[in-house]
């Protein structure tokens, strides 16, 4: 196809799919009020976990439902849980979460009256800054087949959710997208315009099922000014609509309270530039540095939620059910091997 028919085809699906949202959302569910500030903790191991024969203790040692502990013990009111597109159903840790098996999870977290978000990976695995690799299943798409497939797959999620009975408060349209999504069509440092559509895609998409969803860009390394500059306002510039901006923060036990207050004089130049409210979807230090972490929580918590006249929404520590060395050395979470939590999470409380 000649590149002026193909940018007219893009720009009339981009029109359509923002013309049939309002249309879609008459009469379709809504999201139910978020809490003002989100305490949140993505749990979507768990469901794997679980499957295994993971179970949790409470600090007194006490075997309880790890959602019940979130909730009761550390005030957590809001989960995120990924979806992948196609993910290895045998795989706990690394795929797993279809929409499906995310609904399920989603449905035990609304029963207890947390919020939820979703985290759309469109990838069958790990979409993160150093790989965005398109499902396999879409693997030769056109670049129209592939907006098709993000608004088919969104829609498709967004209404096995509702069949649960669960409308998210946020969902987020990619997953640490530093340099774009679905790779290499959607990536920013090549097309940015494709990344911006590709967005535009997955929040009409959303908006079509609920039009009160929270949609969200999230990108890694929320001390980098630089790199949330060029994509949040290439995104912009590209036409791009969405509602708010995610950031990752991992730091360390020594240099975590130079890199909050980077990220926090960062989201408020994003408030300042882009008008946008601020989530910060993951954050997470060493299980066995259970002090700075809780340190590390409470600092952050605090600061974003008095940043920007109320623009900070929330944040989510990731993966706080994680107990040391899960899915080959990943030891950021607040469980400990005898299956009783650290401190760290007590930096939410309050």
């Amino acid at each position: 196809m000649k590149t002026g028919n193909r940018t007219m085809v893009f720009a009339m699906l981009i029109l359509l799919s923002s013309l049939l949202y309002p249309f879609g959302s008459v009469g379709l569910g809504a999201a139910s009020a978020a809490p003002a500030f989100a305490k949140g903790a993505d749990i979507s191991w768990v469901a794997g976990m679980e499957a295994q024969g993971m179970t949790w203790k409470d600090k007194k040692g006490v075997r309880r439902d790890i959602l019940q502990i979130l909730r009761d013990d550390y005030q957590i009111n809001s989960v995120r849980i990924r979806v992948w597109v196609n993910p290895d159903m045998k795989d706990y840790a690394s795929g797993y979460m279809n929409a499906e098996k995310a609904a399920e999870l989603a449905q035990r977290a609304k029963k207890l009256g947390m919020s939820v978000m979703l985290t759309l990976h469109y990838s069958d695995s790990w979409a993160d800054p150093g790989q965005q690799n398109k499902p396999y299943a879409w693997r030769n798409f056109t670049f129209t087949q592939l907006m098709d497939a993000v608004w088919s797959h969104t829609v498709y999620v967004m209404n096995t959710m509702k069949s649960k009975g669960v409308t998210p408060d946020w969902v987020q349209i990619g997953n640490e997208t530093n340099n774009g999504m679905l790779w290499e069509d959607g990536k920013a440092s090549v097309n940015m315009k494709n990344y911006a559509w590709l967005v535009n895609t997955g929040n009409n998409a959303v908006k079509s099922v609920s039009s009160s969803t929270k949609t969200i860009v999230h990108l890694a390394n929320g001390d980098n000014g630089s790199v949330l500059n060029w994509n949040i306002g290439g995104l912009i510039d590209n036409g791009a609509q969405f509602d708010l901006i995610g950031l990752s923060l991992y730091p360390s036990p020594s240099d975590w309270q130079g890199k909050v207050d980077q990220t926090i004089t960062n989201a408020n130049n994003l408030i300042a530039k882009y008008g946008k409210g601020i989530v910060i979807s993951e954050i997470g230090m060493e299980y066995n540095e259970p002090a700075a972490s809780k340190a590390f929580i409470s600092a952050i918590k605090t600061k974003v939620r008095n940043i920007g006249g109320g623009k900070g929404t929330g944040v989510f520590y990731w993966e706080p059910a994680a107990t040391p060395g899960y899915n080959q050395g990943y030891n950021k979470g607040a469980w400990q091997a005898d299956g009783k939590p650290t401190s760290a999470l007590e930096g939410f409380v309050n």
